[in-house]
């Protein structure tokens, strides 16, 4: 497993980068910025001269509060944090090229509000690209995707006025049905649908389960429609790329344009910590151009935006390396797995991906206080619900999953 960016690094050998960033950011005691609202946080409220900040660089970077407001990879940004720019660069092209296989230098992204936002930004771009290189009315494109797709795809195409087609899966492998699948693409163009936004998954939310893009590809250009493939990896992105190195949804594959990670998922950053990344050339279609008082201008959806929460995941990434990654992830897996022949050895119906930990149980299995006991997610809450989920995160020991499963044999 041979990585080009992904290294393991020392808590001191962080504090030093990190404090060599914030050196090169602004700084408040030297410089009076007149002309922009941006400060460190108030010192009233926030005490910067606690002693244990000296050990501390993230919450050190936290009080300096560097804004991260435009993409980093583009070139010109705020020059007042260019210091903690940098590591989110860092991010970015590890992300890019050591986890999901893209060239060097070959990616754009940033640190996202989490994957909501990311699956939003990946769907403003394309919508726009279909406008200005095809001249395409908002009434001629829609949104592709399955039914086990997150929200965030309803909430993209309210927000951008377009569309929303969602595919049946099989209730059993939570794979999407081809025949649905060409039927929806067939039936969206006989109503004058030309362009499609894909939205495939790398490990849905409620089942873990993984889509095909080369699927969605085969059956478009069956077709001949124009269509671009996000992948939304905000549970799998930081899981299936190590448990399945050999895979069809990273930037190897052509289909793939732009992916979706969410770090306050696996890799347990602060909340407010999304990733998105996209080939280059696509993120100048959603550049805002009318905000010419930022440096390089705005071409993200939520503008400013904290380069602590960038920082956040560059630690965590370099504190445990390629290597520690794949340990934690195989120890979580196995976990996973023991739960799963427990669950065979009382015959109780699941659905899991094997490369994933996440099991979703059929909800006629288990008892609703069992699951209000143990945290366990149903697939909704306004009906009687049909499955119920754990995900087997740090937290969740074995010996924690072996009590709820003698409860659970208890009411068999």
């Amino acid at each position: 497993m041979e990585m080009k960016y992904w290294k393991k690094l020392s808590h001191k050998e962080q504090d030093t980068r990190i404090t060599e960033a914030l050196e090169i950011n602004i700084n408040y005691r030297d410089i009076v910025p007149i002309g922009i609202p941006v400060s460190k946080l108030d010192s009233n409220v926030f005490y910067e001269h606690a002693s244990f900040l000296k050990e501390a660089p993230l919450l050190r970077a936290f009080i300096q509060n560097p804004n991260h407001i435009g993409c980093h990879t583009l070139g010109v940004s705020e020059p007042f944090f260019e210091g903690t720019q940098q590591l989110e660069r860092e991010v970015i092209e590890l992300l890019s090229v050591d986890l999901l296989k893209a060239g060097d230098n070959s990616c754009d992204g940033y640190i996202a509000t989490g994957g909501t936002e990311a699956n939003i930004q990946a769907a403003w771009i394309y919508r726009n690209y279909f406008v200005e290189n095809f001249s395409a009315r908002i009434e001629e494109i829609a949104l592709l995707s399955s039914l086990d797709t997150h929200y965030s795809v309803t909430k993209a195409a309210n927000l951008l006025n377009v569309r929303s087609i969602g595919i049946p899966v099989n209730d059993e492998t939570r794979m999407i049905v081809p025949e649905y699948l060409d039927g929806a693409i067939e039936r969206a163009k006989a109503d004058g649908v030309k362009y499609f936004i894909v939205i495939s998954n790398m490990g849905t939310t409620m089942f873990g389960s993984v889509d095909d893009p080369d699927l969605y590809a085969a059956h478009l250009s069956k077709y001949d429609v124009e269509y671009k493939i996000h992948v939304d990896g905000a549970f799998g992105g930081f899981v299936f790329p190590v448990s399945c190195p050999e895979n069809n949804v990273n930037f190897l594959n052509p289909n793939v344009s732009s992916i979706t990670l969410d770090a306050h998922k696996m890799l347990q950053a602060p909340y407010g910590t999304g990733v998105f990344l996209v080939r280059k050339g696509m993120m100048q279609f959603v550049c805002t151009r009318e905000a010419k008082y930022v440096s390089g201008m705005d071409i993200t959806l939520s503008g400013s935006r904290s380069g602590t929460n960038a920082i956040a995941v560059w630690m965590i990434l370099f504190t445990y390396g390629a290597h520690g990654w794949f340990e934690k992830i195989s120890k979580l897996l196995l976990r996973t797995k023991w739960l799963c022949t427990q669950l065979d050895m009382i015959n109780v119906g699941y659905y899991r991906h094997p490369c994933l930990n996440i099991v979703t149980i059929r909800a006629e299995y288990i008892p609703v206080h069992i699951a209000g006991k143990y945290g366990m997610v149903p697939d909704t809450h306004t009906e009687m619900p049909n499955w119920y989920k754990i995900v087997v995160m740090d937290h969740v020991e074995i010996e924690y999953l072996q009590k709820f499963i003698e409860e659970l044999t208890a009411q068999i």
